[in-house]
């Protein structure tokens, strides 16, 4: 249980040092990403206005069908592309890219990939 608290400790210090740099504005909203051991969460935000413009998770009612474990890393490809989707069809085209204090690799990695392939650019 220690070894757990001590990781989210180092977690939400990397995050503090990543959230210093990277803000998003109304050309260029952050995309942020949360996960957790079931499941994969992202949403653009616009931080001068403090307004999500659009999400998408492994929980949403749209992807809940699409994933069968939403722990992996073929669930966070799908939200990466459900959520450049949804980007596009609200004129995003640009983002900044908040990992959340999370190692660029794995799910992290695929989501991002995806949002790419959809269109996004960071």
């Amino acid at each position: 249980m220690e070894a757990c608290r001590i990781k989210v400790k180092r977690r939400l210090r990397r995050k503090r040092g990543i959230r210093k740099h990277v803000r998003g504005t109304a050309q260029r909203p952050r995309l942020s990403v949360f996960r957790s051991a079931k499941h994969i969460y992202a949403q653009i935000i616009d931080d001068d206005q403090g307004v999500t413009i659009c999400a998408a998770s492994t929980r949403g009612t749209d992807l809940v069908g699409e994933c069968k474990n939403g722990g992996n890393v073929a669930a966070a490809k799908i939200v990466g592309a459900a959520l450049a989707a949804q980007a596009k069809a609200k004129n995003v085209e640009a983002v900044c890219f908040d990992r959340n204090g999370f190692r660029f690799h794995g799910r992290i990695k695929g989501l991002a990939d995806a949002a790419r392939e959809g269109g996004l650019k960071f």
